[in-house]
């Protein structure tokens, strides 16, 4: 079974103009045969009647012989008296039934149809005839005439056709093979310049995938080659505290050496986690649709599993006093997202407030519905982020200055600001609350409202 033939645009944009075009031709060739056969009709209406009108005002005693010059062009006159004798026939070996009607008719007799006109002239009545042979030979000939030259056209016309199809389909050839070009290593854009007006829109929208491609696959180049570097050091680490291990000589060294080993299983844990969740919140790889989410509901369900870690620090942890309508009238908080990925983003700031503050200090969870949309803000006592690296806190594994003795691999702003993204929210930064050991920190995310709460 041969395999079906592929789809070309350019056969069928052919295909369907020929077809139209010899349709049309057909058409047209009919609309002329039939509009020659009435301007034929109506020219000899008007032959007849100057001919009968030429007739009846010649004197009779002259006598108009049989095959006169009306017999030579098909015509046929006939006159008599209104007793009913023959005056004149023009062709004696033919006859016509007579008409007595006034006007124009088509009488059929034996040798076909015939178009008469029968007019009265003082006491004459004077009735010719024309065969309507005639009549369509003339009308054939005429639309011949005209179609002839249609269908002679009708070949050039498919050449030309296909000569401008062809023309105008090569910039899309262009386009074709520039994408067969492109690869994971080369995602340069397509060149641009000298295509059509139709074509651009294509080349834009292919050179903006091309960006979006590039930018994920460095983005993964990247986070390959960080985490290769980041995980290297503490497995570097466990090995070594592993082999001290084994060679502790008491009880002492080995229990030293298993606690080490065992903070450095936790710090591989957490970094392990946190890459695992950077991965799942990258643009494209999670499909979770979005739906009306309560961040009131997701705010208390984090505070509930984060207090005891903040009782143990000696954190006051919390929603601020003014928010309690907001808790309680949670729909005024309602945003359009995935409510797994809004948790871990809450998770994340309050476990990063939770770390670089210090104890006896303050976390607060604010959540304000007020327009332009829905702003989630935490809030904390800490030292703060120095205004000039708030923007690089967003990289990945990048710590602030001044925080190498606090536990972390800087990957949770970098979640964050994934999963703000993906939900199409902004993320600002800030001064926190007063009286702790800096200026604190803020950090905002703020949302769209959802389209429809529930």
């Amino acid at each position: 079974m041969s395999a079906a033939r592929p789809r070309s645009i350019r056969r069928e944009l052919v295909g369907w103009l020929v077809v139209g075009l010899a349709a049309a031709v057909v058409i047209g060739a009919v609309a002329t045969y039939f509009r020659a056969r009435e301007e034929a009709n109506t020219l000899f209406d008007y032959q007849l009647t100057q001919m009968a009108s030429s007739i009846t005002g010649m004197p009779l005693a002259a006598g108009i012989g049989p095959g006169g010059a009306a017999g030579g062009d098909g015509l046929i006159v006939e006159i008599w008296n209104r007793d009913g004798v023959e005056v004149y026939l023009s062709q004696p070996q033919r006859r016509l039934p007579h008409v007595l009607e006034r006007g124009f008719r088509t009488v059929t007799d034996p040798t076909g149809e015939w178009r008469v006109l029968t007019t009265v002239a003082g006491d004459q009545v004077v009735q010719v005839a024309q065969p309507m042979s005639v009549r369509r030979e003339l009308a054939t000939s005429m639309a011949l005439r005209t179609i002839v030259p249609l269908l002679a056209v009708i070949p050039f016309l498919a050449i030309l056709v296909w000569f401008g199809i062809a023309t105008g389909l090569r910039p899309l050839d262009r386009i074709a093979a520039a994408v067969r070009e492109r690869s994971p290593r080369t995602l340069e854009p397509l060149p641009e310049a000298g295509l059509p007006l139709e074509v651009q829109p294509l080349a834009q929208a292919l050179n903006q995938l091309l960006a979006r491609l590039s930018s994920a696959l460095d983005a993964q180049r990247g986070f390959i080659a960080d985490a290769a570097h980041e995980l290297r050091t503490p497995l570097t680490a466990l090995h070594l505290q592993a082999q001290l291990a084994e060679r502790a000589t008491s009880d002492d060294e080995r229990r030293a050496a298993l606690a080490a080993l065992r903070s450095g299983l936790d710090r591989v844990t957490h970094l392990v986690g946190q890459l695992l969740t950077l991965a799942r919140e990258e643009p494209g790889v999670t499909d979770r649709a979005l739906a009306p989410v309560d961040l009131a509901a997701i705010a208390r369900e984090v505070i509930a599993d984060s207090v005891e870690e903040a009782s143990a620090k000696g954190i006051d942890l919390g929603m601020t006093a003014g928010d309690a309508s907001a808790a309680s009238d949670g729909h005024r908080a309602i945003v359009d997202g995935d409510a797994i990925s809004l948790r871990t983003l809450l998770r994340n700031l309050v476990d990063n407030a939770l770390h670089y503050t210090p104890a006896g200090g303050r976390i607060d969870v604010a959540i304000d519905a007020d327009a332009p949309g829905v702003a989630l803000t935490v809030r904390d006592s800490g030292p703060g982020i120095p205004e000039t690296e708030h923007a690089r806190v967003f990289d990945r594994f990048y710590r602030a200055s001044g925080t190498a003795d606090v536990q972390g691999v800087g990957l949770g702003l970098a979640i964050v600001k994934s999963i703000a993204d993906r939900h199409g929210a902004t993320v600002a930064l800030g001064a926190g609350l007063p009286g702790g050991s800096g200026p604190g920190l803020a950090v905002t995310v703020r949302f769209a409202p959802a389209r429809a709460a529930p």
